[in-house]
């Protein structure tokens, strides 16, 4: 299977509990590490000289295809973490818009942080791919340095996408938003879990309860985790394996565990109809 993930790498700044870690990220990174244990994986992105060139190989050594638009410098934000669901988030740099390869997709996965996929590549998309999970967060984001600050957007845009996640906070500046317009739609809350709606029904789930200090990705490795299960499984069961392989991913700061960990704790993932 064949998977294209779209967004910037980042440089992170993490501020968290008084210390200060610089690492590579961005909803690109997180997504594509999820989908990198299950199926062959590509990230169109743009990055500068600035960004080091160890954090390209650590994506070729897990096997993930990175393809470049080369760009004066990278993404960079500064991420202040208040508690594990709370942060502040500061846009330093901000690289190019990125070249959007056509080649046949199984599963694509939208997920900029900057604005730098636009409009008329995501209508594209939408019209020539059967497959497409969006994450919001890029798209309700202002553009400029300094501290972000959330933005309106038309769901309009989206419409076609298979699958669509934000946060609440997110969901909540789409314009004309209605979750039976696309045939999944997630809603997650942080550590609480979340709604996800399939043709218009909706579900609540609430992963399994565990102590994080650093939430960073955890949006991103749930969607790409949820459409990757969904490829393969029942709705129900794809929502409690991706909550399963969210909550692992945050535990150890990896991909690094067995498809039977995931199957075990996601035993643990409640889900109900509301």
């Amino acid at each position: 299977m064949r998977c294209l993930v779209l967004g910037h790498l980042v440089k992170d700044v993490i501020i968290n509990k008084g210390t200060r870690v610089q690492r590579i990220g961005g909803g690109a990174y997180y997504s594509a590490l999820a989908l990198s244990k299950y199926c062959k994986v590509r990230i169109a992105t743009s990055v500068g000289e600035d960004f080091p060139r160890e954090w390209l190989k650590e994506l070729e050594n897990l096997g993930i295809d990175v393809l470049v638009t080369h760009s004066k410098e990278s993404t960079s934000y500064e991420l202040r973490y208040l508690d594990s669901d709370r942060r502040v988030l500061k846009l330093i740099s901000r690289a190019a818009k990125l070249k959007i390869p056509h080649n046949h997709y199984d599963l694509i996965i939208v997920n900029p942080v900057a604005g730098e996929v636009g409009a008329e590549d995501l209508k594209h998309l939408l019209e020539s791919s059967r497959f497409v999970a969006i994450d919001l967060q890029g798209f309700v984001r202002s553009t400029e340095l300094g501290v972000v600050k959330p933005k309106e957007v038309d769901a309009s845009i989206f419409k076609g996408a298979k699958i669509i996640h934000g946060d609440s906070k997110e969901i909540s500046l789409l314009r004309g938003f209605s979750p039976e317009e696309f045939e999944v739609a997630l809603i997650t809350k942080g550590s609480k879990g979340g709604l996800a709606f399939i043709r218009g029904k909706a579900y609540e789930f609430t992963p399994p309860r565990a102590d994080i200090d650093d939430s960073t990705g955890a949006g991103d490795v749930f969607l790409a985790s949820f459409a990757w299960f969904y490829s393969q499984c029942p709705f129900v069961q794809a929502l409690k394996r991706a909550a399963a392989f969210t909550a692992l991913f945050l535990k150890n700061r990896s991909v690094d565990f067995s498809m039977d960990e995931v199957n075990e704790l996601a035993m643990k993932v409640e889900v109900k109809r509301v």
